[in-house]
């Protein structure tokens, strides 16, 4: 968090608002995860099942010259349960702790190294990003290049770029201190004024500590009229207990506003009781799986829904507000063969609205939180348009975590790459930008 005295680093309330994104999330046919673009980009997207279904297993055999995809089984295999959905499983690197470190496929002995020494196993679910701390990092030569990239005529914006994009959010935190000490200079107000658009946008949240950028995020999307309803749910229904809770102190110390507050007064109704369950950052985070109480819970949600006349939203609220991700996987592959259909499909027919989209998205998240953002992702740049901050916002807070994973099954889920998307979606620095970050 910045310290007092320095609170002008940010943009100031109101600096830019976001565009609405409207309705959020694509409507959901049937509860199947979203259908396969017909063969775009692979040539007869050989070995591919018909739209809606999941590859058995990587890319089709070297389809227009793809590498085969690394690494084992499981990636994308659908389980055998009944109707399940289509979603693809966790690809096998989110093994959710437990049982040693990860297998991911392309590290030296087929092991990432321990992210966060000292955490809990449990929380220890980060896989691979696309930003790695820079090594021999230097944060008074990397402030100097900014300062040499902004001075005089013109700005250099590719000598920017090359720093920005190649630092931890932590080395730039270090930056812009080493700026300020050198130059008596606010690095952030520098830029501000040497880019402007969606640069200036993506530059700035570069260099916002995560943290202070999912409560400035959130704070954004309730400001003022209306609310960003899917901005609410992407961040508070996919963060870790941990992060939630550093988010709710950020948002206080840094807006000195209380979060639960401004949601009770920004959304109602089951779509309200979600969100504040998940600002508690209470879930259950003991990875071991009782299968017993899966099928317990998935009877209860039987019950509460598809078993009855009406549904009993509480139930479905306690459930996925409370459970671990892994124990909530056991339990929507229970409520397949209870239900004889997928319980996505099942919230999509006893719920609609925003409190649907909440609850499909902490199902998602238990089965595959890559695929969740990758789909994201796609509907950012999809059709006319393209909502700037949704894809910004996943691409700079995923980019320490999972964004290689994101990106694989962003090409699993949509026969083209991430990059490619944003390539022909997107123009000039801010497209050379997002490609560093992403990554080939």
């Amino acid at each position: 968090f910045q310290p007092t005295g320095q609170e002008s680093v940010y943009p100031p309330a109101g600096q830019y608002t976001y565009p609405a994104v409207p309705g959020g999330f694509p409507p959901s046919g049937g509860g199947t995860y979203p259908a396969a673009p017909p063969n775009a980009a692979f040539p007869g997207a050989a070995g591919y099942p018909a739209p809606g279904g999941y590859p058995a297993s990587g890319y089709p055999a070297q389809a227009g010259g793809m590498p085969p995809y690394p690494g084992g089984p499981g990636f994308g295999v659908r389980p055998t349960g009944p109707g399940f959905g289509g979603y693809p499983q966790q690809p096998p690197a989110q093994s959710y702790a437990g049982g040693g470190p990860a297998q991911i496929p392309g590290f030296p002995g087929g092991q990432v190294p321990s992210p966060m020494p000292g955490l809990p196993a449990a929380v220890v679910q980060y896989t691979q990003g696309t930003i790695q701390a820079a090594p021999n990092f230097d944060a008074g030569r990397d402030a100097e290049i900014l300062r040499k990239a902004m001075k005089g005529f013109g700005t250099d914006e590719q000598a920017i770029i090359n720093v920005v994009a190649n630092r931890s959010n932590d080395q730039r935190q270090k930056i812009k201190a080493a700026f300020k000490t050198m130059y008596g200079k606010d690095l952030i107000k520098d830029l501000k004024s040497e880019l402007s658009g969606n640069v200036e946008e993506l530059i700035l949240a570069l260099f916002m500590p995560s943290t202070y950028y999912d409560a400035w995020s959130l704070r954004h999307a309730m400001k003022g009229a209306g609310t960003q309803e899917s901005v609410l749910i992407e961040i508070l229904c996919t963060r870790t207990n941990q992060e939630i809770r550093e988010i709710v102190n950020c948002y206080k110390s840094e807006f000195g506003r209380d979060i639960e507050q401004d949601i009770r007064s920004d959304t109602s109704g089951h779509f309200e009781r979600l969100l504040v369950s998940m600002c508690q950052g209470n879930r259950d985070e003991n990875q071991t799986v009782d299968y017993q109480k899966a099928q317990e819970d998935a009877q209860r949600l039987y019950q509460a829904g598809e078993g009855r006349l009406g549904t009993d939203e509480s139930c479905f609220n306690m459930v996925l507000a409370s459970r671990s991700f892994p124990q909530l996987k056991a339990t929507v592959e229970a409520y397949s063969r209870i239900a004889n259909r997928d319980l996505l499909s099942s919230i999509d027919r006893e719920f609609s609205g925003n409190v649907e989209r909440g609850l499909k998205t902490i199902v998602q998240c238990a089965l595959n939180r890559p695929a969740f953002f990758a789909e994201r992702l796609y509907y950012s740049m999809k059709g006319a348009g393209t909502d700037d901050s949704t894809l910004i916002r996943i691409v700079v807070t995923r980019s320490e975590i999972d964004l290689v994973q994101i990106k694989q099954m962003f090409t699993q889920m949509y026969q083209k790459t991430l990059a490619t998307m944003i390539a022909s979606d997107t123009s000039g620095d801010y497209r050379k930008l997002l490609l560093a970050i992403v990554g080939q």
